[in-house]
């Protein structure tokens, strides 16, 4: 079962800040990420779903029912949230068969549903423990199961692995993607996490200030980003200002690049966008688009070393990476450079 934006625009009073025009569709088991920076209305997207913020304009529809008017209890939504907002006072689970015992399912059903999900999730030699005598990441598979039991029309993820340690965190979420996966379940994640968009994501939506800039799958917006603000916010890069020189050539004005030029007449502004992989080190003389210079300020990273790379003239640093940095020069191949228009 879909869910669906329909030009949804959202102000909070007395604020220009909200979302205006927003219009997407997360298909039937589909996995969206939705990223952004602060305040570009990830959460307040995910808050109009849910029915905890009303007074929008627009449509938002799951399953072909519109949600305007339908109470929070019977959307049939699932919710993940950052906090976990687990119950102390209850069992793990008690904690998952909470939603069941709102809809006053027998006890014996309630029962039988929690231990399936807590075999699903690993948790189930915790079955009677409290909550509070588990680790965070064990809290946040709780938190999932209890959104699982319901059987969700949607499942919400509001940063749903933010507040887990960096060792937790890529295990955790592999285990989310299965489960999602499993379940089938149409799901909206906000993060502010891009690895996690980007690894567990069938697409992402990109925000800022609260409009749309682009929905692709995680390599296309990666890949291909459609303006400037999608090429910064997504991934690491040097971005130049140039313009068209000649078919093929672009003029950056410390050095004319090769590169596929596309339709673009001379003379047409547009972004010149270099990912780090994309930067070889010490070239061979005659490389295409070698670029002379130094090697600035390196970082490392265990499997590899990210670096800055300063050639005479240009604005700022290349950001490169590899095993090592180069020492005299880069290059970077002319099939790898993206043109943005300005």
């Amino acid at each position: 079962m879909s869910l669906v934006f329909d030009h949804v625009s959202y102000r909070y009073p007395g604020s220009t800040q909200g979302l205006h025009g927003i219009s997407f569709e997360v298909g039937s088991g589909e996995l969206v990420a939705v990223i952004g920076p602060s305040g570009s209305g990830k959460s307040t997207l995910l808050k109009l779903v849910a029915g905890l913020e009303t007074g929008y304009s627009g449509r938002i529809a799951l399953a072909g029912q519109d949600m305007a008017g339908t109470p929070v209890h019977q959307r049939g939504i699932g919710m993940v949230f950052q906090s976990y907002a687990l119950f102390p006072h209850l069992s793990v689970q008690d904690n998952v068969a909470y939603g069941l015992a709102l809809r006053k399912q027998p006890v014996a059903q309630r029962r039988t549903r929690a231990r399936e999900l807590l075999e699903v999730v690993g948790l189930i030699d915790h079955a009677e423990r409290a909550v509070t005598q588990l680790s965070g990441g064990q809290q946040q598979r709780v938190a999932l199961a209890r959104a699982l039991a319901i059987d969700p029309r949607a499942l919400l993820l509001d940063e749903p692995l933010s507040a887990l340690d960096a060792s937790v965190r890529g295990h955790l979420r592999d285990q989310i993607r299965a489960l999602q996966q499993r379940f089938g379940a149409t799901t909206l994640l906000v993060t502010h996490d891009q690895e996690e968009a980007l690894t567990m994501a069938d697409r992402v939506a990109v925000l800022k200030e609260g409009r749309l800039l682009q929905m692709a799958t995680p390599r296309e917006l990666y890949e291909r980003p459609a303006q400037r603000a999608v090429a910064e916010f997504v991934g690491l890069s040097t971005l130049l200002t140039g313009k068209v020189a000649a078919p093929g050539r672009v003029d950056v004005g410390f050095a004319q690049l090769a590169t596929p030029t596309g339709s673009r007449p001379v003379g047409q502004a547009v972004h010149v966008l270099v990912r780090p992989e994309h930067v070889q080190a010490d070239p061979a003389p005659g490389a295409p688009n070698r670029l002379e210079g130094r090697p600035g300020a390196a970082r490392y990273l265990g499997a590899m070393t990210r670096y800055d790379f300063e050639v005479a003239g240009a604005p700022r640093p290349f950001l490169a990476e590899g095993r090592r940095s180069a020492t005299t020069a880069i290059a970077i191949a002319p099939e790898s450079i993206r043109l943005l228009d300005d």
